[in-house]
């Protein structure tokens, strides 16, 4: 069990990333190659992304050589998924190249510890060899998930709404409480189940929330306690949906296949462009069926500076469960 301890400071202090971490999903992804668990929610990734890549001198460079550094284990290597990386791929791959080799050198005796590491792996103490894996987890995620990126950062617009509207509704303690399907609130301890028992103790530093498309069940903590504080978590909806129309047919039926799947992406809330995206339409495509829901009552939409976020309404919603 992981256990996070709050101060009053900390709620003060609380964020949701507004882009997917590219390092993050790099990592939860090299871990689903390494599991059957969950498969059934990426089978087109697998199929799509990774399919074409893992016969390639890439994919073999991926399972030889990022594999064995990130194992699906108890410890993987802080460095790999620095802070600086919410602020995209470029000031990541910064950090990673400006860590101390003495940091380096410490995590990756830890790893040899849990489950052994390569010599290959033990060379990234090197600036060289640190360039070499830069070089490798850029093309990783330009083949695997870039791919993704657009879905995944719609999915992370519509978190972000979400947890505001939970923030709204029920305070900053219905946020934390509903943050999981695992997440059990017990001011002032976050309790979620973890591969091992530790405590985090947040200390006024606050704690960075990163929804990540590729993370599977169990959150995700840095494992040194004295960097800044991020709870990687899994999105809601880890199944990528069917670009044109959701399942039920009779939802197509009284609304369009387009139309119920636009309802059906909006269940999260999203903006016109992230909507487009989702549809594979144009934005002027999206904004005629969102203006269409929003008169037959099923949408809301609001406007903040350039930014407009259309949600379910109460009849929305009932209509998408019934």
């Amino acid at each position: 069990m992981l256990r996070i301890h709050f101060t009053p400071e900390d709620f003060a202090r609380i964020r949701v990333v507004t882009n997917p971490d590219p390092f993050w999903e790099i990592v939860c992804s090299l871990h689903r190659l390494q599991t059957s668990q969950g498969r059934w929610a990426y089978a087109d990734w697998f199929r799509g992304a990774w399919g074409p890549v893992s016969a390639t001198p890439l994919g073999r460079a991926v399972r030889r050589l990022l594999v064995p550094l990130v194992p699906r284990a108890a410890y993987f290597p802080d460095f790999l998924t620095p802070y600086e990386a919410m602020a995209g791929m470029k000031a990541g791959a910064a950090a990673i190249l400006d860590t101390p080799a003495s940091r380096i050198d410490h995590e990756l005796r830890l790893l040899d510890g849990v489950s052994g590491t390569t010599a290959w792996a033990r060379g990234l103490v090197a600036h060289e060899r640190r360039r070499e894996l830069l070089g490798l987890l850029c093309a990783y995620h330009e083949a695997v998930i870039a791919p993704y990126q657009d879905h995944m950062a719609a999915g992370i617009a519509g978190e972000r709404a979400v947890r505001g509207r939970q923030a709204l509704d029920s305070g900053v303690h219905g946020l934390l409480a509903a943050l999981t399907t695992t997440a059990r609130w017990r001011p002032p301890v976050l309790e979620l189940d973890y591969v091992v028992d530790r405590d985090l103790r947040l200390d006024g530093r606050g704690l960075c929330l990163v929804p990540s498309y590729f993370c599977w069940r169990t959150p995700i903590a840095l494992a040194e306690d004295s960097l800044p504080p991020v709870l990687v978590y899994p999105l809601h909806d880890t199944r990528r949906p069917e670009p044109d129309c959701p399942s039920d047919a009779s939802l197509c039926a009284l609304l369009g296949r387009t139309r119920a799947a636009a309802l059906q992406a909006l269940a999260l809330g999203a903006t016109t462009s992230e909507l487009a995206r989702r549809l594979g339409v144009s934005p002027a495509t999206a904004a005629h069926h969102t203006g269409v829901l929003r008169d037959a009552g099923l949408i809301t939409t609001r406007r903040s500076l350039n930014t407009v976020l259309h949600t379910l309404t109460p009849v929305g919603a009932a209509l998408l469960r019934r």
